[in-house]
């Protein structure tokens, strides 16, 4: 029997049940190796209407939208049309920050890996109109920059929704159909589209929250973020097989499985080429490419990429090396847990590729001196207050704009020591889950000058 085969199986006989103990309503999963792709789903897409999940469901797959998004601008550095270290100035002259001296000089490459410094979570509402994403760009005039451009990570939506206007100005048209006709439909995906319009054209899944007082998934208050941050992940949707017939093109050196040539060579290796290190957070993955998350682990090669939206979770990863990937694409739950479990097995089972795990708490680990780390360190979009308390660590989250009107002030969590500078924080909602932070940098008196989330925020100077 094939190693798929015996995936195969396994899923088969184990998928619902991982989900269920994992409080998942549903997923679908697509594994490709051996030249194969095996599909499965379980459970459902909505708790309220109990619509079942099967393979051909879509599901919203979030920040995996990234990789499009720079897959598209690629095919313009294919066409000549874009020098990727050239200022993004040079094709979106209205660019503005509350710097004007990194709105000059930030590059289309540091957008693309997340260096280019600047605030990256502006998700404000510009309409539900094609013209979204162009009516954000002006927005961003007033977001403040938080360290030189190309100095270190932090992870930037706001980046790659600038990235998806300069392929709207260049080639002339909106996202929706700059998506639609260089990628959907040259990759002949049958169940992919670009928002709600699309999504209800198929068994659409709908997001869902785990309550912090117990219970069984609810669904969301709101289907999906807005228009505007649709090149960063706010819209895309599509099925599971759609989702590695992309990622399999990435294997097949740009050609897609009908021949076409989507992208070059060249361009397909020069995203996958270690661009920044990540801050040690354990699950974001330890370096960026342009685009792609390099996870770094033990065994070979594997890229990928994570979504989140209102409550759902994607997965999608690549072992280049083996020409073996998996997309997991789910509505809720302990989703990163579920996955976890699915990806330790393929990844060993069919690449012989070690999954590391995730991060959880080590006393032994814990810094003698924590006063460098108490403050306030604040973002457009949270507030986060640490303070010291009996020689331990604590932690307080408070959302802000958007976020306001969707989530709820966190309660006093306890950060627990992990390694090094990073420490884990209970996710309340999600028992045995733990979150990762990172104290990076120096404000010049000793202290961390940011807290890394993946996110870079900033100490608070009073």
């Amino acid at each position: 029997m094939s190693k798929i085969s015996e995936i195969d199986t396994w899923l088969r006989e184990n998928f619902a049940v991982l989900l269920d103990r994992h409080r998942v309503p549903g997923a679908a999963i697509a594994v490709l190796a051996d030249g194969e792709i095996v599909e499965h789903a379980a459970g459902v897409l909505n708790t309220s209407t109990g619509v079942e999940s099967t393979k051909d469901s879509v599901f919203q797959v979030g920040s995996i939208t990234k990789v499009w998004t720079i897959t598209l601008i690629m095919q313009l550095v294919d066409e000549g049309l874009v020098d990727l270290d050239r200022p993004v100035r040079d094709y979106l002259p209205e660019f503005r920050l509350a710097d004007e001296q990194a709105a000059a000089t930030i590059t289309v490459r540091q957008l693309a890996c997340h260096t280019g410094g600047f605030e990256g979570d502006v998700f404000a509402d510009t309409g539900t109109g094609e013209d979204a994403v162009a009516k954000l760009i002006p927005l961003l005039a007033d977001v403040p920059q938080l360290f030189p451009p190309g100095e270190r990570f932090s992870y930037s939506n706001a980046g790659y929704c600038v990235l998806g206007r300069i392929v709207e100005v260049l080639r002339g048209e909106y996202w929706d159909d700059c998506v639609r006709e260089r990628l959907i439909g040259p990759l002949g995906l049958t169940h992919a589209g670009c928002g709600a319009e699309d999504a209800i054209r198929h068994r659409a899944a709908f997001g869902h929250d785990l309550p912090e007082t117990g219970g069984g998934p609810v669904p969301t208050k709101v289907w999906s973020l807005a228009r505007s941050n649709a090149p960063a992940g706010a819209t895309l949707v599509m099925c599971p097989r759609d989702l590695l017939t992309f990622a399999r093109m990435h294997l097949n050196e740009g050609k897609a499985d009908n021949g076409a040539q989507v992208l070059s060579p060249e361009s397909v290796r020069a995203m996958r080429e270690r661009q920044i290190t990540v801050p040690d957070l354990g699950v974001m993955g330890a370096y960026w490419g342009l685009g792609w998350a390099d996870f770094g682990w033990q065994g070979g090669t594997v890229i990928g990429h994570d979504g989140g939206t209102i409550g759902q979770s994607a997965f999608l990863r690549v072992a280049p090396e083996h020409d073996v990937a998996f997309a997991l694409l789910t509505n809720g739950g302990a989703a990163l847990r579920a996955y976890h479990e699915i990806a330790t097995k393929l990844m060993r089972e069919l690449a012989g590729i070690t999954v590391p795990p995730l991060p959880e708490p080590d006393p032994a680990a814990a810094p003698a001196d924590l006063s460098r780390y108490v403050g306030e360190y604040s973002s457009r979009v949270v507030s986060t207050v640490v303070t010291e308390e009996g020689g331990r660590l604590w932690l307080r989250r408070t959302p802000k704009g958007e976020f306001a009107e969707l989530d709820e002030p966190s309660g006093t969590v306890e950060l627990l020591p992990w390694h090094g500078e990073t420490f884990v924080a209970v996710v309340p909602e999600l028992p045995g889950a733990y979150m990762p932070h990172e104290f990076v940098g120096d404000d010049g008196t000793g202290r961390a000058r940011f807290l890394h989330t993946g996110r870079a925020d900033r100490r608070v100077t009073r």
